[in-house]
């Protein structure tokens, strides 16, 4: 481990002055001997560097949501190259190439922490030698020496014998319970946002390898956390639960506001946002905006939370526009008549007729045959578009038979055929 802190020796003294300018700062409160002051300017200098690291934790969260778009076309090369592992990974690497994605991004955040991890252990290690590090005086050891959290000096180890922590002023259970309390903790809170990560924020239908690396995580930092913590000085242990609460305070608020698409948490956000939307009748923060937007521009390509989105506005007589904005619809827009009363533009629903009984459907089939019937007779009276040349009286008279179609037309329509027909040939006897 000495190799190890003396390549991140650079910034050790950075470490160290941090530290101690915190300490005066809370040595004031709660006196510069305690194990407040101490452990506040440990968890004072994880939040000060994971503000630092927003910017990393943000390209984290862009390059996460490349992979989920990419999951459709790695499970094709999966698919494709099932037999052949090497052709598989070869073009999996092809792939982020040409997409400019990194699988290992999501480990960008816990790299860029390694440095401070190995100072601040370094640090720590020297006040449970005895050693001045960095701006760390002879006065600052002592009282750092002095300094306990529940019993336990910031200095001890779980592995730590007896003799050695009954001369940092504690007992050994002591130390052993604040220790494993701390352990469990911190592979507890480490293993909870991860599985937060993998159940809410991505879809574990499509099996590809970046869902494989992000399983894997889920069970291997919680075990290294359990492994490697019992050699943690208890300001270290600190330090980590820290981090990790921070880690899932911070994924618990991404989840929640910006979700990855086609996931379980953007169903619970889109589901929120309708109802907050409909019952302002529009977008009010400018994150609403951006999703509205986001959701528009897709198209015919928007999932099924997207298209429900949509039609949860459209039902509610809103539209949502290319800019991110809700406005209300032409379709659903309200009226206001003349007493004052505002009545619904929608178009009238159409009306289904009513069911008939089968009595008045065959009296209406009589009616209907029967006018039908009339309306075929021929009309005795000339129209006054009809032109004839000769007289009335000159009109020769149609015969009996003509006259009378109801009897040919109900021929006809049994079946037979028109015309003369041949006289049937008489039966043998």
């Amino acid at each position: 481990m000495d190799t190890i802190a003396s390549l991140f020796s650079f910034i050790t003294t950075p470490v160290s002055w941090v530290i101690v300018q915190f300490h005066s700062m809370y040595g004031a409160i709660f006196g510069p001997d305690t194990g407040w002051a101490w452990g506040l300017s440990i968890v004072s200098l994880v939040i000060l560097i994971r503000i630092c690291l927003i910017p990393l934790f943000v390209k984290q969260i862009k390059s996460t949501r490349a992979m989920q778009t990419l999951q459709p076309e790695m499970k094709k090369i999966q698919e494709r190259y099932k037999n052949d592992k090497q052709r598989q990974s070869e073009e999996m690497m092809k792939l982020y190439k040409e997409t400019g994605t990194n699988p290992l991004s999501s480990c960008l955040p816990i790299l860029a922490q390694s440095p401070f991890f190995f100072a601040l252990y370094h640090v720590l290690n020297g006040i449970a030698t005895g050693d001045t590090i960095g701006v760390i005086n002879e006065s600052l050891l002592a009282s750092a020496r002095k300094a306990h959290i529940f019993g336990a000096p910031l200095a001890a180890k779980f592995t730590d014998g007896s003799s050695k922590v009954e001369a940092l002023g504690a007992s050994l259970t002591d130390v052993r319970v604040v220790t494993a309390v701390m352990i469990v903790l911190m592979s507890a809170s480490q293993f909870y946002t991860q599985r937060q990560l993998m159940t809410k924020n991505v879809d574990t239908t499509v099996k590809t390898p970046f869902m494989q690396q992000q399983k894997m995580l889920m069970y291997v930092f919680p075990v290294m956390f359990a492994v490697f913590g019992i050699n943690f000085p208890v300001g270290v242990l600190v330090y980590w639960l820290t981090t990790n609460v921070w880690t899932m305070g911070q994924q618990m608020y991404v989840i929640r506001n910006n979700p990855t698409p086609g996931s379980k948490a953007q169903a619970a956000y889109l589901e929120r946002l309708t109802k907050h939307v409909t019952s302002h009748g529009k977008a009010r923060k400018r994150s609403e905006r951006t999703i509205i937007k986001a959701i528009v521009a897709k198209g015919r390509d928007r999932n099924e939370f997207e298209r429900k989105f949509i039609n949860g506005l459209n039902k509610a007589g809103l539209a949502a526009q290319a800019d991110g904005s809700v406005v209300q619809s032409e379709s659903q827009a309200a009226v206001q008549t003349e007493d004052g009363t505002s009545t619904s533009a929608a178009t009238p629903k159409r009306q289904q007729p009513k069911r008939q009984s089968k009595s008045q459907r065959q009296s209406g089939g009589a009616a209907a045959s029967g006018g039908k019937a009339a309306g075929d007779a021929p009309s005795s009276e000339p129209t006054s578009l009809s032109k004839s040349d000769e007289p009335e009286d000159a009109k020769p008279a149609e015969p009996a038979e003509k006259q009378s179609g109801g009897g040919t037309r109900s021929k006809a329509q049994s079946g037979q055929r028109k015309g003369p027909q041949r006289p049937k040939s008489p039966s043998k006897k």
